[in-house]
Parts: structure tokens; C-alpha cells; sequence
């Protein structure tokens, strides 16, 4: 039997900021780089997803993360 993760674009967007946080990619970077951090199967699921949501692989990995709360803004 074989068992097929999916990929909620929550999950993603959790996994993006993680790795943003963790200084593996940047805010800046194109969504495409995220790529190196799955395996080539789990990438074309989470690829699928994203275009589900339209989100382009050209758009910024800050694009996917929520909008921020700063201390000044409060």
C-alpha cells in the first residue's frame, strides 16, 4: 500500500517560515528555492498545492508568510 502525504498550504506556509527562521532561505528568495529543502516527490506535491492557491515558483517565500506584527505597530 502505499501512503501519499499532502501538503495543505498551511503546512507549507509553517515549513517556509521555519526554514526562513532558521536562516536556510530568505524572505526575498523565489519560492522555487524551497525546492532544495523537500525530496523531488514531495516537492511536485507541494508544487501542486501552491499552484492551487496561485502562487507562482517566481513569487517570494515572503509572499507565503503572514503578514508580520511589529512592536511599533501596536
Amino acid at each position: 500500500m502505499v501512503t501519499t502525504v499532502q501538503y495543505s498550504l498551511d503546512v507549507i506556509k509553517e515549513e517556509a517560515a521555519r526554514l526562513v527562521d532558521q536562516g536556510i532561505v530568505s524572505r526575498q528568495q523565489p519560492i522555487y528555492c524551497l525546492g532544495r529543502c523537500f525530496s523531488g516527490d514531495e516537492w511536485c506535491l507541494v508544487e501542486c498545492e501552491l499552484e492551487r492557491n496561485e502562487y507562482l515558483l517566481r513569487d517570494r517565500i515572503g509572499d507565503l508568510l503572514s503578514q508580520e506584527k511589529w512592536d511599533e505597530d501596536l
